[in-house]
């Protein structure tokens, strides 16, 4: 069993430290300390992948991930290894086997997953960023219940090498952080960037029908994200759009994906169900290439609704999964058009609020479902995306996330050290009075 302490929220799977050498003078991420997802391989310890039987058949790992080791070579000592969702196939962030993470912002909440001790290490204050990984949402969601920034860089940029596969075409390295300068810092290594002067937004598109569906609260976010840019940018970049209809008018292929999921659910964005309904099925797709095999041989102890999706998973066949990767390219190309090469798409992270822990599995699903309809816009365009706290309302933390397009991850990076101070302003006076 892992070494476990009650003093971490849970965080923590095995604790230990891989310091940075000496260097001539203070690198990059000096003195700053971060955790990784137990599905980073670091030398010499089994990776666990979130589940007792994984790591019971599997050896130790004989080389570390070349992202950690980039970090403790830019100055940064790793402490330790935290705890997961069972094989990264879910966002909510309970474990039945090592125990769900606790969530020092809403503790009666779920943490989030499946990166949900990493985001909880970074919210208790026991590290100062960390790394996690993202397929449909699992830096993005603990880090918006848990109140922290998350980065889901665009696809690809980072490299996945010795890190468990979950889905290869969604697969990205996120990273956590309490503060816009740490994320920035963290991201300048991880992506190679030389550190320089930031570049301003050239238009800010907030998806109203995205944000009328949280009701009241997805106005006030609304508004807080106007006058923010208007005080800090100017309101000639503000720009509204309806963004399930601009994706239906503008991706041809969605619109068999739209015919199958309209029969399923009755839907008021089509466009971006029909979105989520096709990342997951080529995530159930590549999950089975990946883990089929080893699951049919080894039968491992899973919570049932991991089970579920696993079952679901092995069950998945290759029809309309050509289709699939045809929308990714068309998505892309949809909203690199709308966007630009430094335009800004506002959306939420995750509907709201968090779930309460111990829910039940049919009403978690059922917030799975609503959330994937937001996540799966970075999914399946591979564009970069930062969820962004702005603070707490009724108790629990709240969140607003900024896309830009694949590739300008250094631009989207150092945004929200240009306008947090206003948003959090502008947060503070519109949600005091309440809803």
């Amino acid at each position: 069993m892992a070494e476990r302490k009650r003093d971490d929220n849970g965080a923590f799977m095995k604790r230990f430290e891989l310091s940075p050498s000496p260097q001539s003078s203070p690198p990059p991420l000096h003195n700053l300390s971060f955790a990784v997802k137990d599905i980073f391989d670091i030398a010499g310890y089994v990776t666990g992948f979130g589940n007792p039987d994984w790591a019971r058949t599997h050896s130790a790992a004989i080389s570390t991930a070349p992202t950690v080791l980039a970090l403790i070579e830019a100055g940064a000592t790793c402490v330790g290894k935290t705890v997961m969702d069972e094989m990264a196939y879910s966002i909510n962030g309970e474990n039945k086997h090592y125990g769900t993470p606790v969530n020092p912002h809403a503790p009666d909440r779920v943490p989030g997953g499946s990166s949900s001790g990493s985001a909880v290490a970074v919210a208790s204050g026991l590290v100062d960023f960390s790394l996690g990984t993202d397929t449909g949402g699992s830096v993005r969601v603990p880090a918006s219940y848990c109140g922290i920034f998350g980065f889901r860089p665009s696809h690809g940029v980072v490299s996945t090498s010795h890190v468990i596969p979950m889905a290869q075409s969604f697969d990205t390295i996120g990273w956590f952080a309490r503060d816009p300068i740490t994320i920035n810092k963290v991201g300048h290594v991880l992506l190679q960037l030389p550190f320089g002067t930031s570049i301003e937004p050239t238009r800010f598109i907030i998806s109203d029908d995205c944000f009328k569906l949280l009701g009241p609260l997805g106005e006030h976010i609304s508004h807080i994200l106007v006058k923010s840019i208007e005080s800090t940018f100017g309101s000639h970049l503000i720009a509204h759009e309806n963004l399930d209809n601009y994706i239906e008018e503008k991706v041809a292929t969605l619109k068999s994906f739209i015919d199958i999921t309209s029969i399923k659910e009755d839907s008021i964005i089509p466009a971006l169900v029909a979105s989520r309904y096709a990342m997951q099925l080529l995530q159930r797709y590549e999950f089975k290439a990946n883990h089929g095999e080893w699951v049919n041989a080894v039968k491992p102890d899973l919570a049932p609704e991991i089970l579920e999706r696993v079952v679901n998973a092995l069950a998945t066949t290759d029809d309309n999964i050509d289709n699939c990767k045809k929308l990714m390219v068309e998505l892309r190309a949809a909203l690199t058009a709308l966007l630009g090469d430094y335009g800004v798409l506002a959306i939420p992270t995750v509907p709201w609020p968090p779930p309460k822990l111990n829910q039940s599995a049919s009403e978690l699903e059922d917030f799975r479902a609503k959330a994937f309809r937001f996540l799966a816009v970075a999914g399946m365009s591979g564009f970069c995306q930062i969820c962004v706290p702005l603070g707490m309302f009724n108790n629990l933390p709240i969140s607003v996330s900024l896309l830009a397009k694949h590739g300008a991850d250094s631009f989207l990076l150092s945004l929200p050290q240009a306008f947090y101070h206003a948003l959090r302003e502008q947060a503070d006076a519109i949600l005091e009075s309440g809803l």
